[in-house]
């Protein structure tokens, strides 16, 4: 269970991971070697469980953003983990969650531009053994994106 420190801790790292342990200290009101060995701990038991530097897509080239649903044809064990194994591997997909409803998988996906969306979708996506349909929703303008998770 985390208690009111970890959680500060938590909220202070997740806005930003590469503050020193000093000024962490000093934002949740700790010595910098009783908030190093909390860092450490909340790392060791997964809470944290890596740094990253977040790139803003629009800035590297990836002008589109998109969820893409997918419908397989079967759910046996072998086809969802050859489905799960390929997709994983591409690097135009940032997440991709097995959901409830009329779908199957939903995928967070960018590229750079219609044409390589199309390429995308018709020459790595449909060709996928077990795939039966596929819906494209693109992204007219993100309101929000964080990867921040409340605490409080």
């Amino acid at each position: 269970m985390l208690d009111e420190l970890d959680k500060n801790i938590l909220q202070v790292l997740q806005k930003d991971a590469r503050i020193s342990n000093t000024e962490l200290a000093r934002r949740v009101s700790l010595s910098p070697p009783a908030t190093h060995a909390r860092v450490r701990r909340l790392e060791k038991d997964g809470l944290i469980q890596n740094y990253a530097t977040v790139v803003n897509r629009k800035k590297a080239g990836y002008d589109l953003l998109c969820f893409v649903s997918i419908s397989l044809q079967l759910h046996d064990t072998q086809q969802v983990e050859s489905f799960i194994k390929i997709i994983t591997e591409m690097p135009e997909v940032l997440e991709c969650h097995h959901v409830t409803g009329e779908y199957d998988y939903l995928l967070k996906v960018v590229t750079r531009n219609t044409e390589s969306l199309e390429d995308f979708l018709m020459n790595r996506l449909t060709p996928v053994s077990g795939v039966a349909r596929i819906h494209t929703s693109l992204v007219l303008r993100e309101a929000k994106s964080t990867s921040e998770i409340p605490l409080s």
